[in-house]
Parts: C-alpha cells; sequence; structure tokens
C-alpha cells in the first residue's frame, strides 16, 4: 500500500503545466509588502466616472494608471537583469492576468492582457484597451496567445522547466525578437496585476514568475469597510483595501517602495488631481 492515496490529476490547464515548469527552488530574491489604500474618493470617482463615460471602469484599471506613473517617476525601478547587469526598459507596460475557463476542458486557467505605454494613457483609453483585449482573449481570437497555450499543452512535463527558462533566456536575456516564431513582443510588461479582491479574497501576496523577468507584481484585495481613527480622535468608518505587492529585490529596494506608497495613496486619495477630471459624457 503506497504512503498516500493519490490519483493523477488529467486536462491540466496551460497555465499549470507552465507553472510547473517555472518554480524549482525556494532560493528567489521576492520581497513582500502590503499598503492600506483609504478608498472613500476612489469609488465615488469611479461611479461618476461610470456614469458619465458608460465604461466600466474598475479598480484595476486605475491601479494599472497609477502605478505606471510611479513607474515613469521612478524609471530605475522599470528594469529587467540581462547577464547580471540592469537593463532599463524604454517603455512601460501593464499585463493584468485574466481568469478564464478551456473551452475544450473547462478548467479554470489564467491567461492576461497587457495595456502598453499605460503612463501615456488615459483611464478612458485603458478600459477601452483593456476590454478590447479581454474580449479578444476569452473568445479565443488572440492568435498569438492561442497559438502558445497549445504549444505548452504539447511539451512533455519532464521538459517543462527547460521549455520555460529557455523561452526565457532567449526572450530576455538575448532580448530576441521571436514573433516569427509565434512568441509576441514583451507579453507580461513592466508589472503585473491581479484582482484577488474580485474572488472575494482580502489578502494575497503572489510569487514571480522568474521566466517573465517581472520584478514587480500587484495583488489587489477586496475594499472593505473599516474603523479609522480621525485627527482629532474620532473614530470613523471609510472604505479602505489592501494592495499586495511582491517584487525582485535585485531591482526595487525601500527607498522604492517607500515612494510608491506615498504616490499611490496621493492618487487614490485625491482622483480627480490625479486621474484627471471626469470624461464628458461619451456614450
Amino acid at each position: 500500500m503506497p504512503h498516500l492515496a493519490l490519483v493523477k490529476k488529467q486536462n491540466l490547464s496551460s497555465f499549470r503545466r507552465i507553472a510547473i515548469g517555472t518554480w524549482r527552488t525556494t532560493h528567489d530574491p521576492s520581497v513582500y509588502g502590503s499598503l492600506l489604500l483609504r478608498m472613500d474618493a476612489a469609488m465615488d470617482y469611479r461611479d461618476r466616472f461610470r456614469a458619465a463615460t458608460g465604461r466600466r471602469l474598475t479598480v484595476s484599471h486605475m491601479m494599472a494608471r497609477a502605478i505606471a506613473a510611479c513607474l515613469a517617476e521612478m524609471p530605475d525601478a522599470n528594469a529587467i537583469l540581462r547577464f547580471n547587469r540592469i537593463y532599463l526598459r524604454q517603455r512601460i507596460s501593464v499585463f493584468f492576468q485574466v481568469a478564464l475557463a478551456d473551452a475544450q476542458t473547462g478548467e479554470l486557467d489564467l491567461s492576461g492582457a497587457t495595456i502598453p505605454d499605460a503612463a501615456d494613457k488615459t483611464l478612458l483609453q485603458i478600459c477601452d484597451e483593456f476590454q478590447a483585449r479581454v474580449s479578444t482573449v476569452r473568445s479565443g481570437k488572440d492568435t498569438e496567445l492561442e497559438g502558445s497555450r497549445s504549444a505548452f499543452k504539447r511539451i512533455p512535463f519532464f521538459l517543462l522547466n527547460r521549455v520555460t527558462s529557455l523561452l526565457g533566456f532567449l526572450l530576455y536575456t538575448l532580448n530576441l525578437d521571436l514573433r516569427w516564431a509565434g512568441l509576441p513582443r514583451d507579453p507580461f510588461g513592466s508589472v503585473m496585476i491581479t484582482n484577488v479582491g474580485s474572488l472575494g479574497l482580502e489578502e494575497a501576496y503572489v510569487p514571480l514568475v522568474p521566466y517573465s523577468r517581472v520584478p514587480l507584481l500587484l495583488a489587489i484585495g477586496a475594499i472593505q469597510k473599516t474603523p479609522m481613527v480621525t485627527d482629532d480622535d474620532q473614530i470613523e468608518i471609510v472604505k479602505t483595501m489592501k494592495l499586495f505587492a511582491t517584487f525582485d529585490h535585485r531591482l526595487f529596494d525601500g527607498s522604492h517602495a517607500a515612494k510608491m506608497s506615498r504616490m499611490l495613496k496621493a492618487w487614490f486619495e485625491d482622483p480627480e488631481a490625479h486621474f484627471g477630471p471626469i470624461p464628458e459624457d461619451e456614450q
């Protein structure tokens, strides 16, 4: 009789296969931190934005624009490592993780949508571009993505680690343009964002993905009603949200995290001053 009663799982999603091929040891440079954001003004801004434009603005869209502004202010944090040297990115792209079901197996899978040059775009542009990208991904019409997912499903399990390492080496260490082979240019961007609050989770720390070479991951928690002490020692109930960050200590340090925290608090506590006035009605 075996030590454990086990049965081999069948029909693994492409993401699960990629995950198996990615993490091999506990020796990594991850640093974790959380930030409590007051969200009353941001939620009011979101609601007025939706009413004025007809667009479904979300906290994820707002976070993408705000974190892109942070990276624009700290260009040395918008970087990757190549041959143990730091190289600064010339563009700021934001990757959103998107949940979808595999059309054939029904397995929950993870995919994504990347918004390039997010620091140069308005919230309206980010909303529209994100919606278009996600619709394409979920409908299976993203030819590059579908080709990559299908290819990963054909890779034998014993080669997964080597294949993901090889892809990271070719795309980022050697910095080769492999679009001719069906691999999109810079598919993961400068920072990854996942909204775990939309799944009902209040807290979550997400792991770095080595082959993507993305040094910063943000997990957005659920919005909560929280008692808070005011400056005059009164208690009031306010809306808050926890943001959970994982970053590569080889590229980020405490000074980066401190500046990022200050900027994000400013953007979400006074959204009109930073995201801009509510757009005119464009329905």
